[in-house]
């Protein structure tokens, strides 16, 4: 089978596509034909070496994949041959073919297609778990989104109306935004042309941002902080500017505000039962139609260096998918 390889730590460009062994399922496991991968920040961190989460070499990016069972390993109960799934894999996910423990599988709708599962349970379950669990959002509450564009800011976008907040989107240009708007923001900010902290004053009449959720970090950070109203959360997602922000403490004691870790991987790993009852409840939700995962682009396994470009400089709106070959 065809793999894209990171067989030596750099830039999307390093990275080859390389023949491997097809896999096969060990008890408990399932192989997955793979027809659609989704492409996340950590997938630019972890070729780079800069990534948590640190797998010996050589290994393959990509965590989350979509497609259908074609082995069952023993002791499998849960899914047949021909079963539409999507894969949490964690590493490895850019392959034409993978086994993954049957825990790590999860069936899919009928109505959703490959290339929505692909980019549909990092992005919504990361955010969900932000949202609901973690920042306890409620109805008639204030959310701000900032990275609003890319693949976990549209689904904070959507969940929080969802979950009957009034969403405020900040994003990098007039175009992204336009995305922001198209699922659901009530009022957008470029913040490349606007100052953060005034136009969230504007918008919320002095009384600031009852939640922030923040996949940027960096210069935003601050101001953003800053804009919290009393007893807000501040939500820490990711740091996508590539800039740990270091944040003036006292803030957090005059606003009576929290800040938040999500680590939404972590989460799932400590507490599966639970994660499966938001991925069900995410699952009646795209059903329902509230959710529209947003697909910016495809690339070919030939491509991949283009797909992790489009992360790494912020070219993304929502999600990249990665085809393998097989998958025509």
């Amino acid at each position: 089978m065809k793999a894209v390889l990171c067989r030596e730590h750099g830039p999307p460009e390093s990275l080859v596509v390389a023949d491997l062994p097809d896999p096969e399922a060990a008890e408990g496991q399932v192989v997955i034909d793979v027809r659609a991968c989704g492409v996340n920040f950590p997938d630019v961190l972890v070729i780079e070496n800069k990534y948590q989460f640190k797998p010996p070499l050589p290994f393959s990016p990509g965590a989350e994949v979509a497609g259908i069972v074609s082995e069952c390993g023993a002791g499998v109960k849960g899914f047949a041959i021909g079963d539409r799934v999507l894969g949490s894999c964690g590493m490895g996910g850019f392959v034409e073919r993978i086994a993954v423990p049957e825990r790590a599988a999860i069936k899919i709708p009928d109505a959703m297609s490959f290339d929505e599962a692909a980019a549909f349970l990092m992005t919504y379950g990361t955010s969900h778990y932000a949202l609901a669990d973690r920042g306890a959002l409620k109805a008639g509450e204030t959310l701000l989104v900032l990275g609003a564009a890319g693949g976990v800011g549209l689904a904070a976008v959507e969940l929080g109306k969802t979950l009957g907040a009034r969403v405020i989107a900040a994003a990098s240009s007039p175009e992204k935004l336009a995305v922001c708007s198209d699922h659901g923001a009530d009022e957008v900010i470029d913040y490349e042309k606007e100052d953060l902290r005034k136009r969230i004053k504007e918008l919320t009449d002095g009384h600031g941002v009852d939640v922030l959720y923040d996949p940027v970090g960096g210069d935003y950070a601050e101001p953003a902080l800053r804009s919290m109203a009393w007893g807000g959360r501040y939500l820490v997602i990711g740091f996508a500017s590539g800039e740990i922000p270091r944040l003036p403490l006292n803030l957090t004691l005059l606003k009576g505000c929290s800040i938040v870790g999500v680590f939404w991987g972590s989460f799932t790993a400590r507490d599966p039962k639970r994660h499966l009852q938001y991925v069900a409840e995410l699952m009646q939700l795209y059903e329902a139609g509230k959710l529209r995962p947003h697909i910016s682009a495809r690339y070919s396994f030939d491509e991949v260096a283009l797909a992790l470009r489009d992360l790494a400089e912020r070219r993304a709106r929502g999600k990249i998918l990665l085809i393998p070959p097989s998958a025509g």
